[in-house]
């Protein structure tokens, strides 16, 4: 058998070394990253179109259902990657697959959003799922002490994907609605009860340095917005000094939720199967958080060039919810543990007063800017305070 493989340029899809010193992320995972981003930039900006349209609400639902489609297609990918990836031709092509299936999904973005039309984003979410279901079954046949785990994750989200497909046909449009947090759940559950028969091998730097990267690409959505903030400054020659004030401040949020995210190392605390959940899982509202910042700032480039349907208080709150949100779930996440106490008094205020800055009549992005400073200072002086000194 094993010379069959060979022959084919394939390689047995055996665990990889958990504790390999040189394991970073590959060439294939930057493009994987690189492709889902395309869906994330169609969801903000439907996000940003239906708050400016003054349908925050709706928005802000169809925000959070499709942005769990996107992560959880790149979250699964990045932990199946992370123990098995084999960099063969087969592995190349049905990753290739999956960004197929991302495309599709972006494609579908604007008509689930606004239309609540799920069918071509369905398709495409089930493509994505359907190519990691071959993952699954080509591990379990390659290697038996991953197989209970890795045949429970084959059978459990092939399943998942007939009720998604059903949900769309067989449903109307209430149901729809309801049966989609349902099929969340049983998502959810699916990774839970396959791990139970036994734990896969990732590699927790590896999946620390893929979480910061796809951060890192989301918070460069909210650069772009910034950016146009300045472009539409020049180009219409009106507002320009608060669209220049604007983008100088959403420069500096993204720069201080940069900081923020990567104030400590979170590698060292995903040790057990339960760290390692809890650290995915909790990432969703750290990712869905840094998608909507540039939303919110479109919104308030609107608000400003009075192209808007809504007002400054809701301009400012769609950029400094979402950047609040992100504050907190990086405390809840990774500075918990590792910050003192005082430290997360601080950076908890912070999240607090940057959420209520956005009922400010004017300048909330300043506002969030700076209080994002003065968490970025609390948490450097606190790490200087911690850290043994080195004559000691």
């Amino acid at each position: 058998m094993t010379d069959v493989i060979s022959r084919m340029g394939l390689r047995r899809m055996s665990p990889r070394d958990q504790h390999d010193p040189h394991r970073v992320a590959t060439p294939l995972e930057l493009l994987f990253d690189l492709v889902f981003v395309v869906a994330v930039s169609q969801a903000s900006i439907n996000l940003h179109h239906m708050i400016a349209d003054d349908h925050v609400g709706e928005g802000v639902i169809a925000y959070i259902m499709v942005f769990f489609a996107i992560w959880w297609a790149w979250m699964n990918f990045s932990w199946f990657a992370s123990a098995f990836d084999t960099d063969d031709w087969l592995y190349r092509v049905t990753t290739i697959v999956q960004m197929t299936g991302v495309l599709v999904l972006a494609a579908g973005v604007h008509d689930a959003m606004v239309d609540q039309n799920f069918a071509t984003a369905t398709w495409g979410y089930v493509i994505m799922r359907l190519a990691m279901v071959a993952q699954w079954l080509r591990a379990a046949a390659s290697d038996p002490s991953s197989r209970p785990a890795a045949l429970r994750m084959a059978v459990g989200i092939a399943a998942v994907q007939v009720l998604w497909v059903a949900r769309i046909y067989l449903l109307d449009e209430q149901w729809q609605f309801w049966s989609f947090f349902a099929l969340m759940i049983a998502e959810l559950l699916v990774p839970l009860w396959a791990e139970a028969h036994g734990r896969t091998s990732w590699h927790a730097h590896h999946i620390a340095e893929r979480y910061g990267l796809f951060t890192l690409l989301l918070l460069g959505e909210s650069l772009l917005a910034s950016a146009n903030a300045i472009i539409d400054a020049v180009a219409e020659g009106e507002h320009v000094p608060e669209l220049l004030w604007l983008a100088g401040s959403g420069v500096v949020i993204a720069a201080g939720m940069w900081w923020v995210y990567f104030a400590r190392d979170q590698a060292d605390g995903l040790t057990s199967v339960r760290a390692g959940f809890t650290f995915g899982y909790l990432h969703y509202v750290i990712f869905a958080a840094a998608g909507a910042v540039s939303a919110g700032v479109e919104v308030q480039i609107d608000v400003i060039t009075e192209h808007a349907e809504v007002s400054q208080t809701v301009a400012g709150l769609s950029l400094a919810i979402p950047v609040a949100l992100f504050v907190f779930g990086v405390w809840l996440v990774a500075l918990r543990p590792r910050i003192t106490h005082g430290a997360t008094a601080a950076v908890l205020g912070g999240a607090a007063l940057i959420a209520l800055a956005g009922l400010l009549p004017a300048g909330s992005a300043g506002v969030v800017a700076l209080v994002l400073v003065a968490v970025v200072v609390v948490l450097e002086r606190d790490a200087a305070g911690t850290r043994t000194p080195v004559n000691s």
